[in-house]
């Protein structure tokens, strides 16, 4: 099995870096914003699209050009990855099939990233001393900004494919995706488990095991209203201003950071101990969406779905399922998907579906046969069910229900 991985680790750069860095992403950003506006320009004039060679072209001559010469100054490379980018997002976008949308302008300090695609221009010194014998931290080498120390929290345990940094939470971060092959895994637990995902618990297993559901940003609410009110009252930016500002993005980094710890702990337990996990195949865009409505048809509820939106996304639905599927398949299990509908009203032992089968949020008793377990149990169990039935037939497969 050929595994690519990403490890993560902070640099520790100098006034002088950060300086190099914000100048290089903001060019990343230009080229971008740039290029989208060159994009559209044609497309309102039914002239086409451009192709990632007609904007890599474009790219050169703004490079040479007075105008633009400052491009010059950053590394080429991440100016052409994102034209990349920008190719696929407007192939999705015009994709039939694909539920992306078409690419927006980038704005200053939303996900600001650069990407180096090519290991070779990638260099590592790992030394844990200098010279003169002291500890020093190992340093990382990027093209057009030097040598950057970074905190090595971990091994990086592979061979090196690309290079990404980013700023978040006003540090700067390298992600180095690697790549290694290893034996094909054989999971060593035989069981499948079923799992409910929700809002009350953040996942329900069919035997019976309940996770308690991620309140990273609801604890946090509170603080972060009050830090945004704070920032209301002050003169747009100001140096006082972009301080406040500086703080609301650090709460938002730490309370990402949480959750996303929370659910890494979550999906390593249940990936170590199943060898076939079943989640139902959830659209959480379409769960999230606004019931807000037009002006000419305005919606109803709206808060109260509003609520609801901000609860299910506090979970992390869609990163939890992301992080479950690839270590499921590192471990030589694997992630099925089936379909939602009627998982929560229909009966696990006899079958049967009725709206009025769930009396409560947590309550389940069938009308039928009279079978009673908690509600979120019983959904895990149906869709279990359904994924055991949807793999009927498929050779390997010799799980046993948890």
């Amino acid at each position: 099995m050929l595994i690519r991985k990403a490890v993560r680790y902070r640099l520790e750069t100098t006034p002088e870096q950060e300086n190099l860095l914000a100048r290089a992403v903001g060019c990343v950003r230009f080229v971008w914003n740039r290029a989208l506006a060159l994009q559209q320009s044609y497309l309102a004039q039914r002239c086409g699209r451009f192709s990632y060679g007609d904007m890599a072209r474009c790219l050169t001559t703004w490079r040479q050009s007075e105008a633009f010469g400052f491009l010059a100054e950053s590394p080429s490379q991440p100016q052409q990855q994102t034209l990349k980018h920008l190719d696929r997002a407007l192939k999705d976008a015009f994709d039939k099939k694909s539920s992306k949308r078409f690419p927006v302008f980038k704005k200053k300090g939303h996900h600001d990233s650069l990407r180096y695609p090519d290991p070779e221009q990638i260099r590592i010194d790992l030394k844990p001393q200098d010279d003169d014998g002291r500890s020093v931290l190992p340093k990382i080498f990027l093209p057009r900004i030097g040598w950057v120390k970074f905190r090595k929290s971990r091994l990086i345990g592979g061979e090196i494919r690309n290079v990404t940094v980013s700023r978040a939470g006003g540090h700067w971060y390298v992600a180095i995706q690697i790549e290694k092959e290893i034996a094909d895994p054989v999971h060593p637990a035989p069981t499948a488990v079923g799992g409910d995902r929700g809002v009350a618990n953040l996942l329900t297993l069919s035997d019976g095991t309940v996770f308690l559901p991620v309140t990273a940003y609801r604890h946090r609410q509170k603080q972060l209203a009050k830090e945004q009110k704070t920032l209301a009252r002050k003169v747009k930016f100001s140096a006082n201003w972009k301080q406040q500002k500086a703080t609301i993005t650090r709460l938002h980094q730490k309370i990402a950071e949480i959750r996303k710890t929370v659910l890494h702990q979550v999906s390593t337990i249940i990936s170590q101990n199943h060898a076939v996990v079943v989640l139902e195949d959830l659209k959480v865009r379409n769960m999230t969406a606004s019931a807000r409505g037009t002006v000419a048809h305005p919606g109803r509820n709206v808060r109260p779905k509003a609520g609801l939106n901000k609860a299910i996304l506090d979970q992390g639905w869609g990163l939890f399922k992301q992080m479950l599927g690839y270590k499921l398949q590192w471990a030589g299990g694997m992630l099925l998907l089936v379909d939602p509908a009627y998982t929560s009203q229909g009966c696990a032992v006899c079958g049967v579906v009725d709206a009025r089968n769930r009396v409560t949020q947590a309550e389940f008793a069938c009308q039928r046969c009279g079978h009673k377990d908690h509600a979120d149990v019983n959904a895990a169990q149906n869709i279990l069910a359904r994924g055991l039935l949807s793999t009927a037939g498929h050779v390997g497969v010799a799980c046993s229900p948890a």
